[in-house]
Formats: C-alpha cells, sequence, structure tokens
C-alpha cells in the first residue's frame, strides 16, 4: 500500500491549515500588517506609557524611560509569538472575502460613473450638432 495515495491528514507537515494558499508579497505585508496591530493593541497600555515618559525628550529618552521600554519591549516580545502570526493569517483570510466584495463594488460604481459621463459627452455633443443643423 503506498503511503502517497492515501489523504492528507492534519499531522502530515505538507498539510498547512494557517495558509492554505500561497501569498504574494503584498498579501504577506498585509498579514504582518494584521499581526503588528494585534500585537500593539494587546500591549497599548505599555505602549503609551513609554510614549508620554519620551514625550518632549531625544536622547536622554534611553536612560530616562529604561523602566517603560523594558515593560513595552518585554510584552510586545510575550505577544509576538508564531501563534499570533497564525491568528493574524487566519483573520487576514476571513475578512479577504469581504475585501474583494468592496473592491469590486468600487469598479461597478466607477464602471457606472464612467458610462454616465459617456452619455453625457454623447448627449452633449448632440445638441451642439441639433443647434448647428439650426
Amino acid at each position: 500500500m503506498s503511503t502517497s495515495s492515501s489523504p492528507k491528514s492534519p499531522t502530515d507537515p505538507q498539510f498547512n491549515f494557517r495558509n492554505p494558499l500561497p501569498l504574494s508579497a503584498t498579501q504577506e505585508q498585509q498579514v504582518k500588517e494584521v499581526y503588528y496591530k494585534r500585537v500593539r493593541g494587546y500591549c497599548a497600555p505599555e505602549i503609551k506609557a513609554f510614549a508620554e515618559c519620551a514625550r518632549g525628550r531625544t536622547f536622554t529618552t534611553t536612560w530616562v524611560c529604561r523602566e517603560q521600554r523594558l515593560a513595552m519591549n518585554s510584552c510586545m516580545l510575550a505577544h509576538a509569538k508564531p501563534e499570533e502570526e497564525d491568528r493574524a493569517r487566519e483573520e487576514w483570510f476571513a475578512g479577504r472575502e469581504a475585501r474583494r466584495r468592496e473592491r469590486e463594488e468600487a469598479e461597478a460604481a466607477v464602471e457606472k460613473r464612467r458610462q454616465e459621463v459617456i452619455q453625457l459627452m454623447k448627449s452633449d455633443e448632440e445638441r451642439k450638432r441639433s443647434k448647428e443643423a439650426s
């Protein structure tokens, strides 16, 4: 019995639920943006504390705001895990259909407006011709 003809199992390393399709560089960047946004959301209080401490400072920020910086970095490292990136990827895939629909609606609206402009140009041209003929 050949193992290559058996269906893939979830434990098979080539079977990936989290990334069903290979993504383009642009799509990977969008996934990363979702990932970073999620991590920043978890660490918002620490980021805010560091930003408040750093406000109005330049190079002294490193020493004066050391505690806030370490707390912020610790939080970011605690949440910046591959599992969180997988959740961000799942979130991106979940919103994919909605983004496609929005893009198609926007394209349809542009096409409708283009047809309206063409019709206005034609009617304006006909009016000019009728005035010249009169």
